[in-house]
C-alpha cells in the first residue's frame, strides 16, 4: 500500500512569514506535525511519503505513485485544498481526508472519497482495518477523546529539515477556557490532556538525533493548561535534559495571559528554555472580553500582566480581535495605542470572523447574522456574519489600524519599547550562525539600505548595539520580520484595497 501525505498550501499571510523566510533562505516556518504524527500510526508495511507544499510542488509523477492521498489541513488551506483534490481526481486517487478543516467542515467537500475524522488515535485504526478488510466506508468519526499517552513520535525523516525554520511538538490538547469564537473545546475539548515525561523527552532525543539544533515550537494551544504537572515534572525534565545536551534548542508556545500571575511557572519555563510566547490578548476593551468569554483577560492590568512576563524572560506575541459587538468605535485607536505601549511587537491583529460550532457560530446564527463560511484568514478584510457597527467602519477602521501599526515609525518604536523591558535570561549565549550572518547581510542592503524604512533601521540597530548588544540577533529578527509584515498589509490593507463580506 503507497500512502500520499499532502499538507496543502497556506496563502500570504501574517502568519505565513513568506517574505521573512527569504532572508534565511526557508521554505515554511513548521512542518506539518499532524501528517507526520499520523505517519508513524501507519502499518509498517505501507511506503510513505510526504509532500509539503509549502515546500516542494505536487507532481503528477508522485500521484501516479499513491494509492491513497492523506489530506490535511486548517481552515486558511481551503483553496488549495480544492486545487489537490482536482489534482487528486484527475489521477484517478482516492483521497482521505482528516484534520480540523474536515472536522467540522467535512460536508462542503463532495469529491474526497473517505473522511477520517476526530483525533487519528481513535479513527484512524478503524480505517485501517477496514483497509485490510476491502470495506472501507466514507466516513470515520468518534466523539471520544483520544489518550495522548499512547501517541507515537511523528516521522521525522519523511522531511528534509533545513527546509524549515523550527520544528513542532505537542505536549498537550485541550484547552480549559470557554472563549465563545474559538473552536480549539470544540475539536479537543475543555480538559487539557497531557503526554508524560518520556514522552515529551524521548520527542526531543528524537528531533536531537535527527541533527536539529534551533527553535523548537511547542504546538499546544495553551500549554499551562496544568501548571501543576509542568512545574514538578515536564518542564524540570526538559531543564535537565537540555543541560545534559548543552542547550541545544530554544522553545516558543501558545499561554494564556494568567501565566503572568505564577512567577514561579515563568522562571520555570524560562529556565527549561522558552523565550517566546504567543498570547490571545484579542482586546483591551473590558467589555468586549466579557461578550466573547475571555474572562481570564477581565478585570486585570494587562499592560502589567505583559511588561511582567517580558521582564520575566519572555518575548510576548499576541493576537488580537476587532468587530465585537461590544466594540466603540475608538477600539482602532484603543488597539493601537494598548500595543505600542506594551510593546507587543508580533501583534497579529485580524477581524473576528465566526469558526463552524462555535458557540459564537450558535448565537449569531441564531440571530441570523452568519452570511458564509469562514475563509480562515482573518487579515484578508473578510467577514462571514454581520456586525453591529457598520461594516464599512469596520473594514476601514481595521485597515488604518493596520496600516498604522506596520507602518516603520510605529514598527520600529514597539521593538525599542519591548527590548527596554526584555531580560535575557537563557543559559546558553547568543551565537550568530552562518544563516544568521546572511541574513542580517540581506536585511542591510533591503532595509538598511534600500527600504523606505532605512532611517528606523538603523535607528534600531544603533540603539541596540550601545544598548542592549546582546540581543543584536532578536533585533535583526524583528527587523526582518517587520519587512513580511509590512508586505501583507500593502496587499490587503491600501487605501484603494476592496473587501467583501464574500469567501467564495
Amino acid at each position: 500500500m503507497n500512502i500520499l501525505l499532502v499538507y496543502p498550501r497556506y496563502p500570504d499571510t501574517f502568519w505565513s512569514f513568506r517574505y521573512s523566510l527569504k532572508f534565511i533562505h526557508k521554505k515554511s516556518s513548521f512542518p506539518p506535525l499532524g501528517l507526520l504524527t499520523v505517519a508513524a500510526m501507519l502499518p509498517e508495511s505501507w511506503s510513505v511519503r510526504l509532500v509539503d507544499m509549502n515546500v516542494s510542488p505536487l507532481t503528477e509523477r508522485v500521484l501516479a505513485w499513491a494509492d491513497y492521498v492523506f489530506l490535511s489541513a486548517m481552515t486558511v488551506q481551503q483553496e488549495s485544498v480544492r486545487q489537490v483534490i482536482a489534482q487528486c481526481n484527475a489521477a484517478d486517487v482516492k483521497i482521505v481526508a482528516g484534520g480540523p478543516l474536515f472536522t467540522t467542515g467535512h460536508d462542503r467537500f463532495t469529491d474526497i472519497d473517505h473522511f477520517v475524522l476526530n483525533e487519528a488515535e481513535i479513527t484512524l485504526p478503524v480505517f485501517i482495518e477496514d483497509v485490510g478488510r476491502n470495506d472501507v466506508k466514507p466516513l470515520y468519526a468518534s466523539s471520544e477523546w483520544a489518550d495522548v499517552t499512547t501517541t507515537p513520535i511523528p516521522r521525522w525523516d519523511l522531511i528534509k529539515m533545513n527546509r524549515y525554520s523550527a520544528m513542532s511538538i505537542q505536549y498537550s490538547r485541550g484547552c480549559p477556557f470557554d472563549c465563545d469564537f474559538c473552536d480549539i473545546p470544540v475539536l479537543y475539548g475543555h480538559k487539557p490532556r497531557i503526554k508524560t515525561q518520556n514522552q515529551v523527552i524521548q520527542e526531543l532525543e528524537a528531533l536531537y538525533e535527527s541533527g536539529w539544533r534551533h527553535s523548537v515550537f511547542f504546538v499546544d494551544d495553551n500549554f499551562i493548561g496544568n501548571k501543576k504537572k509542568l512545574k514538578q515534572e515536564i518542564l524540570p525534565a526538559i531543564t535537565a535534559w537540555r543541560r545534559e545536551n548543552k542547550y541545544p534548542f530554544s522553545f516558543l508556545t501558545q499561554v494564556s495571559m494568567e501565566l503572568a500571575d505564577d512567577d514561579t511557572l515563568m522562571d520555570a519555563m524560562v529556565e527549561a528554555g522558552f523565550n517566546r510566547v504567543f498570547v490571545g490578548i484579542e482586546t483591551p476593551h473590558d467589555e468586549s472580553l466579557i461578550e466573547c468569554s475571555k474572562y481570564q483577560n477581565s478585570n486585570r492590568d494587562m499592560v502589567a500582566s505583559i511588561k511582567k512576563m517580558q521582564r520575566a524572560g519572555l518575548l510576548v506575541e499576541g493576537g488580537f480581535i476587532v468587530g465585537f459587538d461590544g466594540d466603540p468605535l475608538s477600539i482602532f485607536e484603543t488597539q493601537i495605542r494598548f500595543i505600542q505601549e506594551t510593546g507587543v511587537v508580533t501583534a497579529m491583529v485580524g477581524l473576528l470572523n465566526v469558526l463552524p460550532n462555535t458557540k459564537l457560530y450558535y448565537r449569531l446564527n441564531a440571530q441570523k447574522r452568519i452570511i458564509t463560511h469562514m475563509s480562515g484568514n482573518n487579515t484578508d478584510c473578510t467577514i462571514n456574519f454581520i456586525p453591529k457597527m457598520s461594516k464599512e467602519t469596520l473594514i476601514n477602521g481595521y485597515k488604518r489600524l493596520m496600516r498604522t501599526l506596520y507602518s516603520p515609525k510605529y514598527y520600529y518604536a514597539r521593538v525599542i519599547t519591548l527590548l527596554k523591558e526584555y531580560r535575557h535570561r537563557q543559559r546558553k549565549k547568543l551565537q550568530f550562525r552562518l544563516s544568521h550572518i546572511g541574513a542580517f547581510a540581506k536585511s542591510v542592503i533591503r532595509l538598511g539600505i534600500f527600504g523606505k524604512e532605512r532611517y528606523y533601521y538603523w535607528q534600531l540597530i544603533v540603539w541596540t548595539l550601545f544598548r542592549k548588544p546582546r540581543l543584536l540577533g532578536f533585533t535583526i529578527g524583528y527587523a526582518i520580520n517587520g519587512f513580511h509584515f509590512r508586505q501583507i498589509a500593502k496587499r490587503y490593507h491600501q487605501h484603494n484595497a476592496s473587501c467583501s463580506t464574500n469567501v467564495y
